[in-house]
């Protein structure tokens, strides 16, 4: 059998190919959800580590610092195999997103928190002057200003927080990857491993460009 024929079989593309679309729907929606719910509960402990009570913001650091330290597939395993234990039951798809946008909320809440600690403290002394809330502050002064910083590294965590959906194996999620290790396993061929990896490819290479122009305008930005 020749390379093509083993790598890049036609036929075992065409046959394959419907199971491995319905895989990345199913990596689509699980990314959005995690994004989503990541994102904003990200955004929520930064707030939280920067400006609650001490005892919360304690809180919040051991609970940005220990889901930064502990890999996702352990996190995943956590919920959907540990809680049952104590009367928690959740679904694989539930378990995938909760596990996936834990990772990535603590993620956020590090890069959000450089970006507001970028604002400079004349703006927030602006602020008070002019008699703005220090939620008014915070929502029309100095928010803007850090996302803008925050917004490169923060597609950056997105996108790997889309690769780490090929996790949601672990917990019976039937994504792009999984979908693919069936059909090779199935067919005895690694050509459905291959498409799915171009598939991730081109998908996930236009944000790669993206984060890298954010970037440079970023940059541009801090020399002007």
């Amino acid at each position: 059998m020749s390379f093509l024929e083993t790598f890049f079989n036609g036929e075992v593309f065409i046959a394959t190919l419907p199971l491995l679309l319905r895989g990345f729907v199913t990596t689509l929606i699980l990314g959005a959800c995690c994004i989503f719910f990541g994102s904003i509960s990200g955004l929520a402990a930064c707030l939280v580590r920067l400006y609650a009570p001490r005892p919360f913001q304690l809180l919040a650091i051991g609970y940005i610092d220990i889901l930064r330290a502990v890999p996702a597939l352990v996190v995943l395993t956590v919920i959907y195999y540990a809680l049952p234990f104590v009367g928690v039951r959740l679904s694989g798809f539930t378990s995938a997103v909760l596990g996936l946008s834990l990772v990535l909320s603590a993620f956020s809440a590090e890069v959000f928190r450089s970006g507001i600690e970028s604002v400079p403290r004349g703006q927030f002394e602006a602020a008070a002057a002019l008699g703005l809330h220090p939620i008014q502050t915070l929502w029309k002064v100095v928010l803007p200003q850090a996302l803008r910083v925050a917004i490169a590294p923060t597609t950056s965590n997105w996108v790997s927080v889309v690769k780490d959906t090929s996790l949601a194996s672990v917990v019976a999620i039937p994504e792009l990857l999984k979908q693919a290790t069936d059909a090779q396993a199935l067919t005895a061929n690694p050509t459905p491993i291959l498409v799915a990896a171009l598939i991730y490819l081109l998908f996930l290479w236009p944000l790669v460009r993206l984060i890298g122009r954010f970037e440079a305008r970023a940059r541009e930005g801090r020399e002007r």
